[in-house]
């Protein structure tokens, strides 16, 4: 089998990599990673291809003899890179995938921003025959269009195509820094546009905890997974007949629900509470369907995702930084 991975490079794909060699399952497969501003090491099994997913040619030498795709390159919030990589680079990979005789299977990682994750309300849990709706910008927009985009290439043509809708990623000491106010906070909401510079600085200065309310004004709850659950599920999918033409959310059982998470470590850590009303919506991330037709099971709850991030020591030659072009 010979797996090509985009991506490879990036949070979820140096995870994945690291798993997919070490597992004996997947022993005789051969990966060819295809890079494009970041490059990983080659070794007797990973050949490394350097381009870019507009490129045609790029795709057709990466595709060569390919069995398996595991598409996991996107661009965030950069609208010049969004036709190319994010749309042409998905059409590009599908029109070989279709037309190849040794494709085998085609995985999609995408994301809850699909559904609108926070930004939208929705009465009953959000499950993969819910509406999608993006979220307000450029990255929400192309993972809807690469879901129809596999979708429809699985009507058309009968591609065995699987989607893996994936929340707030997280790794490492992340989920500690997603609740910092100050300048190191990892990801959203940014908080001097919430409650203003002044208020967001004195909250830095007491190692605050935000305690986030819905709009409704109860407490926030939104959907996380660990990097390693969301690999577990993506090696649980290959070669699945479960998988076959199927959308799987892939989350935590449960939200993680903000007043918990304060209370938890305000009696943990000591941590004075920040309540801070929003204009987000609650929603519930049902992973049932992949727990019921892969057979997976994430291990990370929310005192796992608490713990794991206070207790990692980042090494000096590991900073924290967000890429955004693939």
């Amino acid at each position: 089998m010979k797996l090509l991975v985009t991506g490879a490079s990036g949070k979820v794909g140096q995870t994945f990599m690291n798993s997919f060699m070490e597992n004996p399952q997947f022993a005789g497969w051969s990966v060819v990673a295809l890079c494009h501003n970041r490059r990983i090491a080659e070794t007797d099994r990973i050949q490394v291809i350097t381009g870019s997913l507009a490129d045609p040619a790029t795709v057709e030498q990466a595709m060569d003899g390919i069995t398996h795709v595991l598409h996991m390159a996107a661009v965030k919030e950069t609208p010049d890179l969004v036709i190319d990589v994010a749309i042409k680079g998905m059409f590009l990979l599908l029109e070989s995938a279709r037309q190849s005789s040794s494709l085998k299977q085609f995985v999609l990682v995408s994301g809850d921003c699909t559904v609108g994750h926070v930004f939208h309300k929705y009465s009953t849990p959000v499950t993969e025959t819910s509406p999608r709706m993006a979220y307000p910008g450029c990255y929400a927009l192309t993972k809807v269009l690469e879901e129809v985009m596999l979708e429809q290439y699985q009507f058309q043509y009968d591609l065995d195509g699987c989607i893996l809708r994936a929340p707030w990623i997280m790794e490492k000491d992340d989920f500690k820094f997603a609740l910092s106010f100050g300048p190191d906070q990892f990801g959203g909401p940014e908080w001097p546009t919430i409650i203003g510079s002044e208020k967001a600085n004195e909250y830095a200065h007491k190692k605050a905890v935000p305690l986030m309310l819905d709009a409704a004004g109860a407490p926030l709850k939104r959907n996380f997974v660990h990097v390693d659950d969301l690999v577990s599920a993506i090696l649980a999918a290959f070669d699945n007949p479960a998988a076959r033409q199927s959308l799987f959310n892939i989350s935590m059982n449960e939200p993680v629900d903000y007043s918990v998470v304060a209370e938890y470590l305000a009696r943990t850590r000591g941590a004075e509470i920040a309540e801070i009303q929003t204009s987000f919506h609650s929603n519930w991330l049902d992973n049932s369907k992949a727990r019921q037709a892969l057979g997976w099971r994430p291990d990370v709850d929310f005192e796992g995702l608490i713990e794991r991030a206070w207790t990692y020591k980042r090494d000096p030659d590991d900073p924290r930084k967000i890429w955004y072009p693939g």
